[in-house]
């Protein structure tokens, strides 16, 4: 049975948190806490702690420190229940088995609603109805019969995504959620994650792409494992702390009043 959580507990909360990959330490002592119904996006140059971070959260990756997950604490969920209430999106679909490239589209989607079916059970027509959704939603639904292996990489990355959004979660953590699609493909990710936040859900985003990142509600600012900012996308605080992070080569402008990235050349 899914699990009911309070509508105004907050949708994570994180507290010192800290992981190593080996022996090297990546974060560091992490504190922070994500309201339910917002879009956060985590930046920051490479070798931050960015992915390490989302992966951490998602349970993926071993870490001290607390993770609540919508007010109750991550190993009080089960597997199950946990599976319906977050959803996962990997860089280039990290995490799907080799063989998955032999999986038409549709069925790649369909392992979104495995959490919500019983053991050895078959996919109910609410599940064909959502996976159908999440297809045309992402425009993936043309190439439905075709497998994973054929598409192209922004092809493939709209059916991971279209996977993602199977799952119908509270709670969907993307990393790098805009690989290899192109600018429409990519405003429509935008419209997107816009509509979930409209329903209620949380998105939290790892992104390179600092415009976008300008869109979201609030934007994590991390550098060395550490975080170095969290504030609204259009506060100048935040502007200044994602300048700093760069290293003052890029600056941020209001343009057509959309705050906006540009490299200092």
């Amino acid at each position: 049975m899914t699990r009911t959580p309070s509508s105004t507990a907050p949708a994570l909360h994180v507290q010192a948190l800290s992981a190593q990959l080996g022996r090297t330490p990546v974060l560091h002592d992490l504190h922070f806490s994500i309201p339910q119904g917002q879009w956060w996006a985590v930046v920051g140059p490479n070798g931050a702690g960015k992915s390490t971070l989302l992966r951490s959260v998602a349970g993926l990756l071993p870490h001290t420190g607390a993770v609540c997950l919508l007010g109750q604490d991550w190993a009080s969920w089960g597997h199950r229940e946990r599976a319906q209430a977050v959803s996962w999106l990997g860089q280039s679909g990290a995490g799907m088995d080799a063989g998955a490239d032999d999986l038409t589209a549709y069925d790649v989607v369909m392992l979104g609603r495995l959490p919500h079916q019983g053991w050895l059970g078959t996919p109910s027509p609410q599940d064909h109805a959502v996976v159908e959704q999440a297809l045309r939603d992402t425009q993936a639904w043309d190439w439905a019969c075709k497998p994973l292996g054929q598409l192209s990489g922004g092809e493939r990355q709209r059916v991971l995504l279209a996977r993602a959004l199977a799952v119908q979660a509270q709670v969907l953590l993307m990393d790098e959620p805009l690989a290899n699609l192109d600018p429409p493909h990519q405003t429509d990710w935008l419209r997107l994650v816009r509509s979930l936040v409209a329903q209620g859900r949380t998105v939290v985003s790892v992104l390179h792409e600092i415009n976008f990142a300008l869109c979201a509600d609030q934007v994590m600012v991390m550098a060395q494992g550490r975080l170095t900012h969290i504030g609204p996308s259009d506060n100048p605080a935040t502007h200044a702390a994602l300048c700093a992070v760069f290293e003052h080569q890029i600056s941020i402008h209001l343009l057509n009043q959309r705050w906006v990235m540009l490299p200092n050349v």
